[in-house]
């Protein structure tokens, strides 16, 4: 291997748990770190390296955990920090990593820092947090949140107001004091002290505001984000927590911000002696649907699924590395945004070997690895999820009517993602013994883990395999990448090349059939046929006929 650095980080799969709906040990609804516990053997059975949590610190639940109040510990909710240490020892005796979710941005405003912060501009807190004066009665600018309304909330005892880039319950810290980056050190030390093996660290890169905070841009929503989402001294901060801190540790960290390009994520992961994280998510490759955000719906673009794709593929090849994903918390789930209901099974399966064969180390989100679909929500009464709150008050701006705005909820909103993991075809699901949090999806009789674990042709089974065929061959991890038929509506059809060793990936995304013909220098009769989601796997003239969401994956 001459062009890439070898890394277990990168040879490393990761199984992404969102707590409050993985699994209740204590039958009280609500997800919990005992249950996890409980689950270890499972996720091990995955074949995956590591685990991220998203946030499990104490949360008022304002944004379900990424509103924190306490760095330090754990939301008695889900258990407490023993709990969470059984964890850590149960993963690491099991051969994985734990990874944590840190949210420097904001904090919650029942945090300490902020009680202390509001009770005079004279409180040594006061500084920890963006406070200014207003401008003629009204805000200090014309910034707007990405959750609601006016990203300043006016504090009447103080005369001042505090910027919010999301909720008004988040408040968002102020990077520039030396002191709030000496407790972000303090808080990273004392997890990887513990044993944590690293952070995903939630929109990283709004952490410096632009110097004398000006007017934004006017946009519909997050107005002001051009002075925030890479700010003046992002580089400089970044650099001294790894300098600091995250260098003396055996540790990972991946970052995730909106609105990431592929230069802008190099000047944050491009391997050498000043870089600042070791992998970036990013949501181009989400927007193949959608325009900005998810809420604004399109027709699905195959050509533009791939353009996000290889752009990252190309740009990074050689000078930084991919994070790989097609769901998570934040997004509804994938078979029913990029797949087929009634070609589930399938459309799972070659979504699956789509983007886990690119180069990257590939997240998995809890759910995904079973084929679970959207979930049917009948009122606004039903949800749970501030953004979708924020979402239904601008709807309602637009003339929706509230049938009309939950059906397109039910298709594209985060309550999608976060209805309780089905586990067996038992009452919940076999999530919970008493009342769930939150809806669990009517589907779970025919999509759970136990019917799945015992089908040799379940989804679940093929991410198995899938997930041990890229540990067994090097190709699947640092092989370059090259797409073939870029301008095709219906396939998606890449090589992996390393040294002599040369993988061919060939997905449909049609139900009907469509022709594939073999890239020059390519005999699919000369190839091992690895993986793929049918049985009859005929080769005619050097090609096939796909079937419906058909995937094969050859090796040379």
């Amino acid at each position: 291997m001459s062009e890439i650095k070898r890394s277990k980080f990168k040879e490393m799969a990761v199984y992404q748990i969102w707590t409050r709906s993985f699994c209740d040990s204590n039958g009280d609804g609500i997800g919990d770190l005992p249950g996890v516990l409980g689950k270890l053997d499972y996720i091990k059975s995955l074949g995956v390296d590591g685990i991220w949590f998203s946030p499990i610190y104490p949360s008022p639940n304002a944004d379900y955990g990424y509103d924190i109040s306490d760095y330090k510990n754990i939301n008695p909710e889900f258990g407490t920090l023993d709990d969470f240490r059984q964890i850590l020892d149960g993963a690491h005796e099991r051969g994985m990593m734990v990874f944590m979710d840190l949210v420097v941005n904001h904090t919650s405003d029942e945090h300490e820092w902020f009680k202390e912060s509001r009770k005079s501009v004279d409180n040594p807190y006061h500084d920890y947090y963006i406070w200014r004066k207003g401008r003629d009665n009204k805000p200090p600018n014309n910034w707007l949140s990405n959750f609601e309304g006016c990203a300043w909330e006016y504090d009447e005892g103080l005369d001042e107001y505090y910027l919010h880039i999301f909720a008004k319950k988040q408040p968002d810290l102020n990077m520039d004091n030396p002191k709030v980056r000496e407790e972000v050190k303090d808080i990273m030390r004392f997890w990887l002290d513990m044993g944590v093996d690293g952070f995903r660290e939630d929109v990283i890169t709004f952490i410096s505001k632009a110097e004398g905070l000006p007017n934004g841009i006017p946009m519909p929503a997050a107005t002001g984000i051009e002075h925030y989402r890479h700010g003046p001294h992002l580089d400089e901060y970044l650099l001294e927590f790894r300098r600091d801190v995250l260098s003396k540790y055996d540790c990972f960290v991946v970052g995730e911000s909106p609105m990431m390009t592929v230069d802008s994520a190099l000047s944050l992961i491009e391997e050498g002696k000043d870089q600042k994280l070791d992998m970036m998510f990013n949501f181009q490759h989400m927007e193949a649907d959608c325009i900005m955000t998810d809420w604004v719906k399109t027709p699905f673009s195959l050509r533009k699924l791939k353009g996000a794709m290889s752009r990252w593929q190309n740009g990074l090849y050689g000078r930084a590395w991919n994070a790989l994903y097609i769901e998570n918390h934040d997004h509804a789930r994938i078979v029913d945004r990029y797949g087929s209901r009634d070609y589930r099974e399938e459309s799972a399966k070659m979504l699956a070997a789509m983007y886990m064969l690119q180069s990257g180390t590939p997240f998995i989100y809890q759910g995904q690895e079973i084929g679970m679909t959207n979930i049917e929500l009948d009122g606004i009464s039903e949800c749970k999820d501030i953004a979708t709150f924020n979402a239904y008050r601008l709807f309602k701006k637009l003339g929706f009517s509230e049938k009309r705005f939950m059906k397109l909820a039910n298709k594209v909103s985060r309550e999608n993602a976060r209805t309780p993991v089905q586990w067996s075809s038992e009452e919940n699901a076999g999530f919970t013994t008493g009342k769930p949090w939150f809806n669990i999806n009517e589907n779970y009789r025919s999509i759970n883990v136990r019917d799945e674990d015992k089908d040799p042709d379940s989804i679940l089974n093929f991410y198995r395999s899938l997930i041990a065929f890229r540990k067994e061959n090097d190709v699947a991890i640092y092989g370059k990448y090259r797409e073939f038929y870029p301008a095709s509506n219906s396939l998606f059809v890449y090589e992996r090349v390393l040294g002599s060793r040369r993988m061919l990936v060939v997905c449909s995304f049609k139900e009907r059939s469509v022709r594939f013909d073999s890239p020059s220098g390519y005999d699919l009769n000369s190839g091992k046929l690895v993986l793929s989601n049918y049985k009859d796997n005929k080769i005619v003239n050097n090609g096939f006929l796909t079937k419906p969401y058909e995937v094969r994956v050859y090796l040379f």
